[in-house]
């Protein structure tokens, strides 16, 4: 609530930019060792992206089109520790798109150090049932950035992922 309270106080944004919402590590993030849990980072990057959708107009568009957003698959790389009382900034932006999935790049950082980078592939699905083409995102969208091509690596990562969980499906367990 604290968190939709302070995304209506700032500037608007387009879907194409890049969101920057601002934390502090509390007690209840912590883990055993006294440094940021690491699902709390998963739990910041739902309200990154909601940051970026809010401040863009984007989850207006979406909700009265009676769409939802889901994450497919996420992977994030911890560099550094947050500990109690530090503030960080979380970095959000739409990074490219394929023919199934919306790729988008979550950043941390404190200061000028990156504490952990984070990749998220989403999709949307209709309240009524079933999912929403890319296209037809696109299109809700409208016009999308001439430089905006997924980069190799997120292309990679997403066979890579996607080939990993058809393996598990097919196995029943893990490699």
């Amino acid at each position: 609530l604290l968190f939709l309270l302070r995304v209506r106080g700032k500037s608007p944004l387009s879907i194409w930019d890049t969101s920057h919402a601002s934390f502090r590590v509390n007690p209840a993030d912590l883990d055993v060792q006294r440094h940021m849990n690491n699902g709390r980072y998963l739990s910041i990057m739902d309200l990154g992206r909601m940051d970026l959708m809010l401040r863009s107009g984007f989850w207006k568009q979406v909700t009265d089109a009676g769409w939802y957003p889901v994450v497919a698959g996420q992977s994030i790389t911890y560099r550094r520790s947050l500990t109690l009382g530090q503030k960080f900034d979380v970095a959000t932006r739409v990074i490219g798109y394929d023919e199934r999935w919306i790729f988008m790049e979550q950043v941390f950082r404190r200061g000028g150090t990156v504490i952990a980078d984070g990749i998220v592939r989403a999709r949307f699905l209709r309240t009524s049932g079933g999912s929403v083409d890319v296209q037809e995102v696109l299109d809700l969208i409208g016009e999308v950035p001439e430089h905006l091509v997924l980069p190799e690596w997120v292309q990679d990562w997403n066979r890579e992922s996607s080939a990993h969980s058809r393996s598990l499906g097919e196995t029943g367990r893990g490699r």
